[in-house]
C-alpha cells in the first residue's frame, strides 16, 4: 500500500469512528468461519410501530473493511421501542462463492434506555450465527 493509500485509508477508518461514536447503535460483524471481519454485508435497522405492529425501515448500510457499519441512527431518532437489524447474510456468503443455511438474520431488541449506548455484535459461520449485547 503507498502513502497515499494508507492516508486515504486512515482516512476514511477515522470518519467511520466518529459516525460511530455520534451513534447510540453500533453494530459488528464477524465471520467466524474465516476468523475476520464481515465486510461489505448489507444490513437494515427497523423500529416496530407499536399501533400498526409493522416494522418501519429506519436506515440501511453496508459494512466497513473492518464489519462495522457506523452511523445506523442518530440520538434524535433513537427512542424507546422495539427494533430490528436485518443481516443478509445469505448474500454474504453468495458472494463468497459459499451456501449457507441462514439466507438473513434477524436480532430483535428492546430500547427503554435511548440515551445509553448499544452495541450489537453478530458472530456468525454458514451454519451458525450467535450475537450479545455489548457496551
Amino acid at each position: 500500500m503507498n502513502e497515499q493509500q494508507q492516508r486515504c485509508k486512515d482516512e476514511f477508518l477515522h470518519n467511520d469512528q466518529i459516525m460511530a461514536e455520534s451513534s447510540p447503535l453500533t453494530t459488528h460483524v464477524l465471520n467466524a468461519t474465516d476468523g475476520v471481519p464481515a465486510a461489505r454485508m448489507a444490513l437494515s435497522l427497523h423500529r416496530l410501530d407499536s399501533k400498526l405492529m409493522i416494522w418501519a425501515m429506519l436506515s440501511v448500510g453496508t459494512t466497513n473493511q473492518d464489519g462495522r457499519c457506523p452511523g445506523l441512527i442518530n440520538q434524535e431518532t433513537f427512542t424507546p421501542g422495539m427494533y430490528k437489524l436485518r443481516f443478509e447474510t445469505g448474500s454474504y456468503w453468495e458472494g463468497l462463492g459459499q451456501p449457507s443455511f441462514y439466507p438473513y438474520v434477524e436480532v430483535v431488541f428492546t430500547i427503554s434506555e435511548p440515551e445509553q449506548r448499544f452495541h450489537i455484535p453478530l458472530l456468525m459461520s454458514r451454519f451458525s450465527y450467535s450475537t450479545y449485547r455489548g457496551s
